[in-house]
C-alpha cells in the first residue's frame, strides 16, 4: 500500500472527534463535500468502512474506532508540540479566572487597565476548570489554591479572609439573636468545612446540623443571599456584595485561610508582551486590594478591643 497523506488522516480525526462532517469540514476550512471526498478516498485506500453516514451525522464503525485509537493521540501530540510555536499577536491576551473570581475582582479592576493600554485586547474566559496550558490557547490564569500546580509558573497575588455572612431578610428574622453566638443561628455548610475552624478559633457550639450543604461556593453564596442561612462568605467574592448592602458580616470577625490567588501561567507566556504588562498591573492591583483588606482588619480589631 502506498503511503497515506497524513492531510486525510487528519481530516479523519477530526470529523471522528465532532462526528459531525459539517463542523469538521468548517474547521477544516473545506466545503462538506470536499471532506467527504476525502474521507471516501481514505476509505478507498485502506479497503474499510470508516463511518456509518446518517442524517444525524456520522458514527464509526469498528474499523473506524480502531483506526482513531491507533492514530489519534498522534495528532494531539502534534497539536501540543506545536502550541508554542503558534502565531500569536503580542497585544492579544487571553486570560482565564473561576467565575465569582472573573466578575466580583477582576472585571471591576479591568477598565484602569484597558485606560492605560488600549492596545491590548482582552479575552476573558471564565471557568473553575484548571487550565491545560499544553491544550488551551491560554496566556494565564487566576487561580484559587495553594500555589502548587505542576509545570507553570506561580505568583501569590493576595490571601483569602473568610467571614460569617447573612442577607438583610434573615437579620430581620433573626433580629433578637446575638450576630457573636453563631450556634444559635442557621448556618449553611461550605465546601471546605471551614465552620469547623470557625469555631475553634472563636469559640462557640456549632450547631448539631447546618440547614443545607453545599459543594460551590457560587451555590453557598447564592443560598446566603437568599436568607436560607449564614455563610462563611469568601471575602473576595463576598466583599462586593456586602458594600452593595446585600450582605451584611455578623460579629465584624474575619478569619485568614491558608488558601491564597495566584497568578499562574507556562514559561512560554513570559515571551509575551502583553502577560508582562497585565503580569505588571495585576500586581499592583493585588498589592493595593492586601494593603485594604489589611487595614480593614486592624480597623475591626481597634473597634472591638474599644467595645465596653
Amino acid at each position: 500500500m502506498a503511503r497515506i497523506s497524513l492531510d486525510l488522516l487528519q481530516q479523519f480525526v477530526s470529523a471522528a472527534r465532532l462526528g459531525n462532517l459539517s463542523r469538521a469540514a468548517e474547521q477544516a476550512n473545506l466545503t462538506v463535500s470536499a471532506l467527504s471526498h476525502q474521507i471516501r478516498q481514505l476509505e478507498q485506500r485502506l479497503e474499510r468502512k470508516l463511518f456509518d453516514r446518517g442524517p444525524r451525522g456520522v458514527q464509526l464503525t469498528a474499523e473506524g474506532r480502531r483506526l482513531l485509537e491507533a492514530v489519534g493521540h498522534h495528532f494531539e501530540g502534534i497539536d501540543r508540540a506545536m502550541t508554542s510555536y503558534r502565531c500569536r499577536r503580542e497585544e492579544a491576551l487571553t486570560l482565564s479566572a473561576s467565575p465569582g473570581v472573573m466578575s466580583s475582582w477582576l472585571v471591576p479592576r479591568l477598565a484602569r487597565l484597558v485606560a492605560a493600554h488600549p492596545e491590548l485586547e482582552l479575552n476573558l474566559q471564565s471557568s473553575s476548570l484548571l487550565v491545560d496550558f499544553e491544550r488551551d490557547p491560554v496566556d494565564a490564569a487566576v487561580r484559587y489554591g495553594r500555589g502548587v500546580w505542576e509545570g507553570v509558573e506561580s505568583e501569590h497575588l493576595f490571601g483569602e479572609w473568610i467571614a460569617p455572612v447573612a442577607s438583610t431578610a434573615l437579620l430581620e428574622r433573626m433580629r433578637d439573636a446575638d450576630p457573636d453566638d453563631l450556634g444559635a443561628w442557621p448556618l449553611l455548610g461550605d465546601p471546605g468545612n471551614r465552620w469547623r475552624d470557625w469555631f475553634e478559633v472563636f469559640g462557640g457550639t456549632p450547631p448539631p446540623r447546618y440547614v443545607a450543604q453545599f459543594d460551590t461556593t457560587d451555590a453557598l453564596q447564592r443560598g446566603a443571599l437568599e436568607g436560607m442561612g449564614v455563610a462563611l462568605g469568601r471575602m473576595v467574592t463576598a466583599r462586593p456584595l456586602v458594600a452593595a448592602g446585600l450582605l451584611h458580616v455578623l460579629g465584624e470577625r474575619y478569619l485568614p485561610i491558608t488558601e491564597a490567588y495566584y497568578l499562574v501561567y507556562p514559561p512560554r507566556s513570559l515571551e509575551h508582551a502583553g502577560l508582562r504588562i497585565f503580569r505588571d498591573w495585576i500586581r499592583c492591583e493585588a498589592e493595593a486590594y492586601a494593603r485594604d483588606m489589611a487595614d480593614a482588619s486592624s480597623r475591626r480589631a481597634a473597634a472591638r478591643a474599644a467595645l465596653p
